[in-house]
């Protein structure tokens, strides 16, 4: 289907004190439209640095992130804000909603800071509710929603820009089994209906191998396919 993004040598490293501590070292993998992939690693190994560097929200000691061919590392500030909100979509294992506003309000939120009138905005918050299930539910504050129906706002709101890839962070990790057997069928659902592109860090072994490929991230480096040790 085509090559979306990649990363090229890529390495992050932090100093603390007078000692520097690599993060990650010399990564360099490729993720196609529409494709799913896992990244698995245990707590510590690097996947949030990861997929912040995916995102833009931070920057490698050293290489690069192709999207489309271009470094996303090149962009201004106002370009790489502009990617985060058109391009791509965030999902988190706790949903980061909004507690004021409703769900209809949280979903639309990113449409509005990419300046679409309210009442497009609303439209397709409410269309991407009732794609995930929760037609319903849209009037309901955060606190009047279960953990799965939290969850399933976040991935809409994830969504509702219609980006062409969404990095996900222990999406399943905060709930039970059958809640978080429910949220890997929507991201395979919603896959097939969009298009889109997903990279879901996690050590969830069973969610990892439903997805279209693994990688394990151990100490810094990337293994491919072998998630079953983690």
């Amino acid at each position: 289907m085509g090559e979306l993004l990649s990363c090229v040598g890529l390495s992050k490293e932090y100093n603390e004190a007078e000692n520097s501590v690599t993060v990650l070292s010399n990564l360099n993998f490729s993720i196609n439209k529409a494709e799913q992939v896992a990244i698995v690693g245990s707590s510590g190994s690097g996947k949030s640095t990861l997929l912040h560097l995916l995102g833009a929200l931070d920057k490698p000691t050293q290489g690069r992130v192709l999207f489309e061919g271009k470094n996303i590392f090149e962009f201004s500030q106002r370009q790489q804000a502009q990617f985060r909100n058109q391009s791509l979509g965030f999902v988190y294992q706790f949903h980061h909603l909004l507690p004021e506003f409703n769900a209809l309000e949280n979903v639309a939120m990113p449409l509005m800071i990419g300046k679409v009138s309210i009442k497009e905005s609303n439209q397709r918050a409410s269309a991407m509710l009732e794609k995930v299930g929760l037609a319903n539910r849209s009037l309901h504050k955060p606190s009047e929603l279960s953990g799965g129906e939290r969850q399933r706002v976040a991935i809409a709101r994830a969504l509702v820009t219609e980006p062409q890839l969404i990095l996900a962070d222990e999406p399943t990790g905060n709930l039970d089994q059958k809640t978080g057997e429910s949220i890997y069928q929507l991201l395979s659902d919603l896959r097939t209906q969009m298009q889109t592109s997903f990279v879901v860090v996690t050590h969830d072994i069973k969610l990892a191998s439903r997805l279209d490929r693994s990688l394990n991230l151990i100490e810094g480096t990337l293994t491919a396919n072998d998630v079953s040790g983690i």
